[in-house]
């Protein structure tokens, strides 16, 4: 197989995402965030990065760090909680529990993490809130990181004191979500894309999606169960405390969006994490404009965002283009601008795995790969020109990319079927497996 003209294999941190090729400097991508940001380490912790700095992110699997690292790229983000961390602070409201700070070590390796115990209370609930009086009709996600002492049930609920409200039920010996309940008038009170994400030394990170349209809107609450409850809100689920009976909490988070991004500490007051971008790499002499491939190994953040998220390669304009990319629910795409066509085969793939896309580009001869597979060709679109620079964005500055990349790789030539298929595909199965975070029995 041909040599590739600029590859990316993310192995540093800095101000650029650094590529192997070309040796020169010339491929390195432009890295711009302001203030600092969370990764996964290759421990499994949760580490902080410097301003400005770029961020490898080490992908787990049942709460084992597995494979190599990628880069992460996020859009802005408000942490809304003044207090991520301290719990004893009055902004959280405590309900028939008591909090001890610096009781365990914490997802960042560090002894800060709390336990929460139950008080004695008889047929009342146990469960704490933060009132921040958020915006109705606004969609939130509240996540929070969660290790079990001896109660086994815990609930993310929206609205608690009142018959009304929403609820996300797990159990932390199966390490499931149990159900999700939604009360009140339909689109009054919702809950959705509830999951649970396990973490090393029995930590998980609990999370759900929020609106309410009545007022005061979401009202974030961690709740401790006795038993499984049946399906309903759990106002209706009260029981009488145990004063040695509790879980360990850290690392609280609420965002307006419709997914949770990596951990912001906060500790008085509300942080923004700006969107991140990585634009520039390359030059004239670098791409080819009648012929080529452009690969990537990508995933995306969520598949509840519908816009579109490209890698583009073109110069500065919305013509002369070509890209790829995915548009959420579970689109994989690529595309070929010319100045008057624009070439689009969409395939449904499960775009919150890794996936290897390729677009092979030549006059009239042009084809879609994705994981070993050709999926579509077209013999119609004319050449694209002037292709200077490789951008985490359509080359228009639209489409931002935000997801996770291992690889992207552009070679000047174009590559037969056998290669792209080579290029493309898993070299074992093993290798597979860890790709898309599978789980081998």
């Amino acid at each position: 197989m041909a040599k590739p003209k600029l590859a990316l294999i993310p192995s540093a941190q800095g101000s650029k995402f650094y590529s192997v090729l070309p040796s020169s400097g010339v491929g390195d991508f432009d890295f711009t965030r302001s203030g600092s940001a969370t990764r996964i380490n290759s421990q499994g912790l949760i580490e902080s990065v410097a301003n400005g700095v770029s961020r490898l992110n080490y992908p787990m699997i049942d709460g084992v760090v597995k494979g190599c690292p990628h880069h992460i790229l996020e859009p802005q983000r408000t942490q809304l909680f003044p207090y991520s961390e301290d719990f004893s602070q009055t902004d959280w409201s405590k309900i028939n529990i008591t909090v001890e700070l610096n009781s365990t070590i914490s997802p960042d390796g560090t002894l800060n993490a709390t336990k929460v115990l139950e008080q004695v209370a008889s047929a009342n609930g146990h469960f704490m809130f933060d009132n921040l009086g958020l915006t109705p009709s606004v969609e939130y996600n509240f996540s929070i990181f969660v290790k079990k002492l001896n109660r086994r049930y815990v609930a993310l609920q929206n609205s608690y004191n009142t018959a009304n409200g929403s609820i996300a039920f797990f159990d932390l010996d199966t390490e499931t979500l149990v159900y999700t309940y939604s009360a009140g008038t339909v689109g009054t009170f919702v809950v959705s894309d509830a999951k649970i994400e396990k973490y090393p030394n029995g930590w998980y990170r609990l999370s759900a999606n929020f609106e309410s349209s009545a007022s005061p809107g979401v009202l974030p609450s961690l709740v401790l169960a006795d038993s499984q409850w049946s399906t309903g809100f759990s106002y209706n689920n009260l029981y009488t405390g145990d004063v040695t009976k509790g879980i360990y909490i850290w690392g609280a988070q609420l965002e307006q969006g419709s997914y949770p991004t990596s951990y912001i500490p906060t500790n008085g007051g509300t942080v923004t994490r700006s969107a991140e971008t990585a634009n520039g790499s390359g030059d004239a002499a670098t791409f080819n404009d009648s012929e080529g491939v452009l690969m990537a190994e990508i995933s995306a953040l969520s598949d509840t965002v519908s816009d579109y998220s490209s890698i583009g390669l073109g110069n500065n304009s919305a013509f002369n283009r070509i890209g790829l990319g995915f548009q959420a629910p579970s689109t994989v795409y690529v595309y070929k601008h010319d100045g008057s066509n624009s070439w689009l085969p969409f395939e449904t793939i499960d775009i919150n795995s890794f996936n290897k896309v390729a677009l092979s580009y030549k006059t009239n001869d042009n084809h879609f790969w994705v994981n070993g597979f050709k999926l579509a060709s077209n013999t119609t679109i004319e050449d694209a020109s002037n292709l200077t620079e490789l951008d985490f964005q359509a080359s228009y500055g639209g489409e931002k990319f935000y997801g996770n990349t291992k690889q992207l790789q552009y070679f000047d030539t174009a590559l037969t079927d056998s290669e792209l298929e080579t290029l493309t595909s898993w070299v074992s199965f093993q290798d597979m497996a860890e790709g898309q975070l599978y789980t081998i029995e």
